[in-house]
């Protein structure tokens, strides 16, 4: 989480030492050249596991994926904590955005993705028709996207949770979302743009006196959230859940007319709300097929929304990756040694 006598006596006695030096080094594989793993890099033996039933095959390097929201570096905090210290796994850190993280299945830079928002289109290149990635099961977060304001904005306003039947309710409100970035319209705050988005399109489609302003990231936006709330000023901003977050600030989700499957095909004539992700983990397909236990660990990895929450709310709090891992770790026993290869 945790070796007086003649010259022939003494010739002879050289001549044993030697073949039981050689019959040694021969029963011990001395000379066997160290393995490789999925992330291309040289093993290194795997630390004794305090669980009992973890792999002691060896490990090597693994290249985890990072996104840039917390709740992924809650993941990673974890999955790294385990691999390093259950295993003896050297884990490569790669700070890389969604799609980025795609194209190092292909190049050999990335081994697994922690948490992936669906991305059908990413799924077909580089799954179904490249085949160099596939999915690895489940991480047990439900995700959310879509448009949220204050709690405190809702329950003044509460028509505005009627956009599901009538988007255009929103335009009531356009006035009071305004900012100095929005001109004459009323803002619709979204975060980094290389987040899965369809606001643009959903904003000119539901025929909204709206603009869409990028905050530029998660922080930049708790920020902007944060200061509206604490002022008691309206905000409209693009979120997500699982979020820590939302423990600080009250947010409340305003729907948008239901998804049906195929109503974003088109993502320029997207008029429907974001669909539920069930999220999972895509790994490369030579890192699945290298033998690797990391591999184990990363297709068993699978905690909760409130699982990962606490942890992003230790680490935005001040902690280290490693020092917020090991307080949940320490605290899950049974969750994490699930997630170790079975001997």
């Amino acid at each position: 989480m945790s070796l007086k006598g003649s010259a022939s006596a003494r010739l002879g006695v050289v001549a044993a030492i030697f073949i039981i030096v050689i019959s040694a080094c021969t029963s011990t594989g001395g000379s066997t050249p160290a393995a490789t793993t999925g992330g291309g890099a040289t093993s290194t033996p795997a630390a004794s596991s305090a669980a009992g039933g973890a792999s002691k095959a060896p490990c090597g390097t693994v290249n985890l994926a990072v996104n840039p929201w917390v709740g992924y570096e809650a993941n990673y905090a974890v999955v790294a904590y385990v691999l390093e210290h259950e295993l003896g796994c050297k884990v490569d850190k790669k700070e890389l955005k969604e799609e980025i993280s795609w194209q190092g299945f292909e190049t050999g830079d990335v081994d697994a993705i922690l948490e992936n928002w669906g991305h059908a289109d990413l799924v077909k290149k580089y799954i179904d028709e490249k085949k160099v990635a596939q999915d690895a099961g489940l991480t047990g977060n439900e995700g959310i996207i879509g448009w949220y304001t204050t709690k405190a904005f809702a329950d003044a306003h509460p028509d505005i949770l009627t956009a599901d039947k009538d988007p255009k309710v929103l335009n009531k409100y356009a006035n009071d979302f305004k900012t100095s970035e929005s001109g004459d319209l009323g803002q619709l705050l979204d975060g980094d743009p290389s987040y899965v988005t369809n606001d643009e399109a959903l904003v000119k489609n539901l025929g909204l006196n709206f603009k869409v302003v990028f905050s530029g990231s998660e922080a930049a936006s708790n920020k902007a959230i944060q200061t509206a709330s604490d002022q008691g000023k309206p905000i409209l901003a693009y979120y997500y859940e699982p979020n820590w977050f939302s423990a600080k600030v009250p947010l409340v989700h305003i729907p948008l007319p239901p998804y049906t499957d195929g109503c974003d095909a088109d993502p320029k004539a997207v008029a429907c709300d974001y669909p539920p992700y069930h999220l999972n983990k895509i790994v490369s397909t030579k890192f699945a097929t290298s033998g690797s236990p990391a591999f184990d660990v990363v297709k068993n990895f699978k905690w909760t929304n409130e699982d990962q929450n606490s942890v992003a709310s230790a680490i935005t709090g001040g902690m280290s990756d490693a020092d917020a891992a090991k307080q949940w770790l320490d605290a899950h026993p049974d969750a994490w040694k699930a997630w170790l290869p079975q001997q």
